[in-house]
């Protein structure tokens, strides 16, 4: 077992099957680190710092980011459940997404105004998820269930839609110029329109 308290920076270094629920976690550096089965659920990372890291099959939920720092970062078949994410340090000068989500549950979380070109949201749960005012172009959103998530003022130019399922975006709200849907699913897009679809 691993010991936070031990140093302020870890490179390189394999966390597995730790369990942090609930620690406060304060001006640490993570770099080329892997979590594996580790247990972040209601802990606090303030003014940490994540580069290029994996989390895999990781319980992250209700954590609070107070001013981390992400870049390059993987989460891959974790929970992510009920995180805003617009409380993290980004940089305004980040054009590609720093963090990526894959086969991950990311519920009622918050992106509330980032943003994220280049995004990727892959064969994910994400219900009850903010994406108003943000910039998600060129992202993949492919194989993941958007039911009831929320899409205002925000850039989906280019973004790929290609299988994914429940989503409510509302043509005339948001950017999807060359954004790629699926033939059936994209009948979801004709309900702002108020128009009447027969056989």
């Amino acid at each position: 077992m691993i010991n936070l308290e031990d140093k302020n920076e870890y490179l390189s270094v394999t966390f597995a099957d730790q369990g942090f629920s609930g620690l406060e976690i304060i001006s640490k550096e993570f770099d080329g680190c892997t979590f594996t089965g580790c247990n972040f659920s209601e802990a606090t990372f303030k003014r940490c710092n994540f580069v290029d890291c994996e989390f895999v099959n990781c319980n992250l939920s209700n954590i609070e980011l107070g001013y981390s720092k992400f870049s390059e970062v993987a989460f891959h078949e974790s929970k992510l459940v009920g995180i805003d994410w617009t409380k993290a340090a980004w940089s305004n000068f980040t054009f590609a997404a720093p963090i990526k989500f894959y086969k991950s549950i990311v519920n009622d979380s918050s992106f509330y105004g980032l943003s994220f070109q280049d995004f990727v949201l892959e064969e994910c749960k994400a219900h009850g998820v903010d994406f108003r005012e943000g910039d998600f172009s060129n992202s993949s959103f492919t194989y993941t269930d958007l039911t009831n998530s929320l899409f205002s003022n925000t850039n989906l130019i280019s973004a790929d839609f290609a299988e994914a399922t429940n989503y409510a975006i509302d043509v005339y709200r948001n950017e999807i110029k060359n954004a790629k849907f699926s033939r059936f699913e994209a009948t979801r897009l004709l309900d702002s329109l108020e128009i009447e679809l027969v056989d």
